[in-house]
């Protein structure tokens, strides 16, 4: 596919050391993520008490939790982050063709793999994400889904899981890892586990662990990507009324 950002990360192999702040910010985030899938029930009393409005509630436990995430992982990637910009500063073009080529391309991956393993299925992540969205305006929706839930997850998937791991175990096996521990994050704490809810989080994080070793290990291209693309899904799912996406549900059922 051409050779248009393959610059090699180095040599700057001190920017791929892991560091005590990555230590920090990765070990809060599984513990947190990780409470939340156990025992995300204990946090309903007290998220009652900063609203009551569940989804209000709901809404600004995942804004902490990820902007507090956020800062971290930026405090810790900014060198890596100033350095990949000013990559993709230097090819504009580069970067307004492809990274929509690149969601367009997950898209297709998805549709592929979900009509391999029949019918179509919502997992419990999205389907909470849409309730969510019913009750919580976009503008409020976008800085979480869109700017810094995508960052945290380049940080920790492809940054950390691919980028600094591959100094000390096979890159492919990271990219796999990455790709799996990506999708297993979606559907944690899920009961119905089945492959159609696990295919669409497998293709896109395919499909970014792809962009993210192609572009040289460039972290904000994958971010750019990801972002997009939920972008895109927050404009489809606000873009269409509540009643006809209950009936795209019940005839997905």
């Amino acid at each position: 596919m051409g050779t248009a950002l393959r610059t090699p990360p180095a040599p700057r192999p001190e920017l791929y050391r892991f560091s005590r702040l990555d230590f920090v910010t990765a070990s809060l985030y599984v513990a947190v993520a990780a409470f939340f899938a156990v025992a995300g029930g204990l946090l309903v009393p007290l998220m009652l008490q900063l609203s009551p409005n569940p989804a209000v509630a709901s809404y600004t436990v995942n804004l902490l939790f990820y902007g507090t995430i956020g800062i971290l992982a930026l405090a810790a990637v900014r060198r890596v982050a100033a350095r990949d910009l000013r990559v993709l500063a230097t090819r504009p073009w580069f970067t307004m063709l492809m990274v929509p080529l690149a969601v367009v391309a997950m898209m297709i991956l998805t549709a592929v793999f979900v009509s391999l393993t029949g019918q179509p299925q919502t997992s419990a992540n999205q389907a909470g994400l849409q309730a969510l969205m019913q009750q919580v305006p976009a503008w409020l929706m976008v800085p979480l889904l869109v700017v810094v839930g995508p960052f945290v997850e380049e940080y920790i998937f492809r940054h950390l899981l691919i980028g600094k791991l591959s100094r000390r175990v096979n890159v492919w096996v990271c990219c796999g890892l990455s790709i799996v521990l990506f999708a297993a994050l979606h559907i944690v704490g899920q009961e119905d586990l089945s492959l159609p809810v696990l295919m669409p989080y497998l293709a896109m994080g395919a499909v970014l662990v792809f962009v993210y070793v192609w572009t040289g290990m460039n972290v904000m291209f994958a971010y750019f990507v990801h972002a997009s693309k939920n972008l895109l899904a927050v404009i489809f799912i606000y873009a269409i009324p509540p009643e006809l996406m209950e009936q795209v549900q019940q005839m997905q059922g």
